[in-house]
């Protein structure tokens, strides 16, 4: 089985760990970070990406990157939370440990988890061991592939120093993807995390995922800075209420 690199005890500042931060509250559930990811990608490190029946009523294939929406809470506090997934490159990836012949790897540069395609033999005990459902099996090559946090675009120094991130953090129109270095405590990454009570997925598995996510915010129960509306609105329904104040401020 493959071991991981070493790490600095636990508490303590360790090795450079680049990941992402999601945020939770501003993702629109676009998709357009999972369309770049796999554009990108599709030509890269992990090239080709299959693609089956991509025109068809039931397109699949190989994504990085995957977005999930479900509806949360109930009645006026409902909300639509839209959530992306892809690897979270783990501090103690068990999709690592498990592959009988090395080809997945974490690297003890960045934390990066990556699959070498040439000695990967598709048995699909990584894709078993991720509880994240972050492997992409693909079938035309016979081999396991994921993201790589796009490894051939971050150190790019082709590139201009703000474009050295994934293809999914570039292409986001809401800016909720982040990223940076989670090892660094004072990394934007890090502060923002700290800031915004970031959270791991699942941290009960001890997998101690990179990557992290920040939760939605409470939504506001009345609007804060409209006492000058008018009394006459009060019977109206509040979206209505607002719109007829707007008019009126609008209309002096």
């Amino acid at each position: 089985m493959t071991a991981l690199p070493p790490s600095h005890p636990h508490g303590q500042p360790g090795q450079k760990k680049l990941g992402l931060v999601i945020d939770l509250d501003v993702c629109v559930g676009c998709h357009a970070c999972a369309v770049n990811c796999k554009e990108w990608n599709t030509s890269g490190h992990s090239a080709p990406l299959t693609d089956l029946a991509p025109y068809g009523a039931k397109p699949d294939g190989v994504w990085f990157n995957r977005i999930h929406s479900f509806e949360a809470g109930e009645g006026p506090d409902s909300r639509t939370v839209n959530f992306p997934r892809s690897c979270l490159h783990c501090e103690e990836p068990l999709c690592v440990t498990v592959c009988p012949t090395g080809a997945s790897y974490k690297r003890a540069e960045d934390g990066i988890v990556l699959v070498n395609p040439d000695t990967c033999i598709g048995c699909k005990l990584c894709s078993w061991a991720c509880a994240y459902g972050a492997r992409e099996f693909d079938s035309d090559e016979g081999v396991m592939k994921k993201c790589t946090l796009c490894v051939d675009k971050i150190y790019n120094e082709n590139l201009p120093e703000e474009d050295r991130v994934p293809a999914c953090v570039s292409t986001c129109p809401s800016h909720a993807r982040h990223f940076g270095d989670l090892g660094d405590p004072e990394s934007e990454v890090s502060l923002l995390v700290a800031a915004r009570g970031g959270y791991d997925l699942m941290p009960e598995l001890g997998y101690k995922p990179t990557n992290k996510y920040l939760p939605p915010r409470p939504r506001q129960k009345q609007l804060s800075g409209c006492s000058s509306m008018p009394a006459a609105d009060a019977d109206a329904t509040p979206a209505k209420g607002l719109l007829r104040w707007v008019d009126q401020l609008l209309s002096r």
